[in-house]
């Protein structure tokens, strides 16, 4: 039987950690700039790379985490190091290639599929979620719904945002890359903070 109350409590957690509105000034910080198409692109690719993560974790999560003696804090270092990178490039106006179609695919795929949208707190709660339906095919389905649920409101999100676009301009969109950047940063700096919580706590 369709666990209602699974599907909802998941939902509503993804939908905090992922936090669509959030992710619109990083999105647009990336992406800003280019054009319609590959705005709408960058959006799909990037929803479909945080999709292809969170599931795979839901289905082999434990096991993977457990084969490689991988720990939730060691997720959350590997993405705050990440993301840190990626925000230093766009405070400094670094992150331009020569090669616009190879960029608008890494951009999907780092930092905005993953570590941005599926990063170390939503995979964390959708292993949680996995333990919590306990072998119950109801409880499965409606994760997986919940799941589903929560990256087509992402995309419906990130594929609105060009609206804003009209509104900033391109003067607006540059400053709202640099904004962008110091929020990495900040989650950046918060993921790997976290991270060494994790190890003292669990005395590693």
């Amino acid at each position: 039987m369709f666990n209602v109350r699974l599907f909802i409590e998941a939902s509503i957690t993804l939908l905090v950690i992922m936090d669509p509105p959030g992710t619109v000034p990083v999105f647009l910080g990336l992406v800003g700039r280019k054009s319609r198409e590959a705005r709408k692109r960058a959006a799909r690719q990037g929803v479909l790379v945080s999709f292809l993560v969170i599931t795979l974790f839901a289905v082999a999560g434990n096991s993977i985490l457990a084969y490689m003696h991988i720990g939730i804090p060691a997720l959350q270092g590997a993405g705050g190091l990440l993301l840190l990178l990626i925000a230093l490039d766009l405070l400094t106006g670094k992150g331009a290639t020569n090669h616009p179609e190879v960029e608008d695919v890494n951009i999907a795929l780092v930092p905005l599929g993953t570590p941005l949208l599926a990063g170390p707190g939503a995979i964390a709660a959708t292993i949680v979620f996995v333990r919590q339906a306990d072998g119950a095919w109801g409880s499965y389905l409606a994760l997986a719904a919940a799941i589903v649920a929560v990256h087509l409101v992402l995309l419906g999100t990130l594929r609105s945002a060009g609206l804003l676009i009209k509104v900033f301009k391109e003067s607006g969109i540059l400053l709202m890359a640099k904004i962008a950047g110091l929020l990495l940063a900040a989650i950046a700096v918060q993921l790997v903070a976290s991270s060494v919580q994790g190890f003292i706590v669990s005395g590693v």
